[in-house]
C-alpha cells in the first residue's frame, strides 16, 4: 500500500472516531485521548474508554470528511524534527508516528536520536465551521511550524481549477485559509463556504 492511500485510510479512521464520538466528554469528540506529561508534552495516545455517541458514520461522510474537511487531521499524529523534517498529523496512534520518526533518525541520523518528538492534532486546535454567523479565525496553537510551510497548507489550485472540479474557488476544498498576521499563525474558516468546501449554491 502506498503512502497516500495509508494516508487516506487513517483518515477515514479518525473521521469515523469522531463521528462516532461526536459529544463525547471524555474524548472531546476525538475518538481517542492524547496523554501529556508534567511538562506538557505528548506521551502517548489511547483509544477513548467511552461508549461511542453513536452507532455509525456514513460512508459518504467519512470520505468528504477525510479529503476535504477542515478537520481531516484532527485525531491524527505527526511528527517533527530539529533538523527540519516533520510530518503532517497522519498517523492513527503515537505508535506508529514513533515508527516513523526512528525511521527518519536511521536514515538521517545514523540511528541517533537528535530530539524529535511527535504531536496530535486534537479537536481544538483548527478551526471549524461556525454554526451561525461570521467565519472563525483562531491562532495556531498546536505545533510551531516556519511561516513559509504554514502558509504552504493553502490550495495550489487556482479558482478555475477549483471550481472544474466543484471545489470552492477560493480555498480550492481545503475548507480553511492559513495566514499570518502580525507574525502570529491563523487558520480561517473559508467565508465563501464557511468549511464545507462546496461552491455556495
Amino acid at each position: 500500500m502506498d503512502a497516500h492511500k495509508a494516508t487516506v485510510m487513517s483518515r477515514k479512521d479518525a473521521a469515523i472516531l469522531r463521528m462516532t464520538h461526536e459529544g463525547c466528554p471524555t474524548c472531546k469528540g476525538n475518538g481517542q485521548i492524547f496523554t501529556k506529561g508534567k511538562d506538557g508534552s505528548f506521551t502517548g495516545s489511547k483509544p477513548c474508554p467511552a461508549k461511542p455517541t453513536k452507532a455509525k458514520a456514513g460512508r459518504v461522510r467519512v470520505a468528504f470528511a477525510a479529503r476535504f474537511s477542515p478537520d481531516k487531521r484532527t485525531g491524527l499524529v505527526g511528527w517533527t524534527c530539529p533538523c527540519g523534517k516533520k510530518e503532517k498529523p497522519k498517523f492513527r496512534d503515537a505508535k506508529e508516528a514513533t515508527k516513523a520518526l526512528r525511521d527518519h533518525e536511521k536514515k538521517k541520523h545514523g540511528s541517533k536520536s537528535v530530539g524529535g518528538a511527535w504531536y496530535g492534532q486534537a479537536a481544538d486546535q483548527p478551526a471549524t465551521t461556525p454554526a451561525t454567523g461570521a467565519p472563525i479565525t483562531k491562532p495556531n496553537t498546536g505545533q510551531v511550524m516556519p511561516d513559509a510551510d504554514w502558509l504552504a497548507q493553502n490550495t495550489p489550485l487556482s479558482p478555475a481549477a477549483a471550481a472544474k472540479r466543484g471545489c470552492c474557488a477560493s480555498c480550492g476544498g481545503v475548507g480553511s485559509l492559513y495566514s499570518i498576521h502580525a507574525g502570529q499563525q491563523t487558520t480561517t474558516v473559508c467565508p465563501p463556504c464557511l468549511g464545507t468546501g462546496k461552491p455556495n449554491p
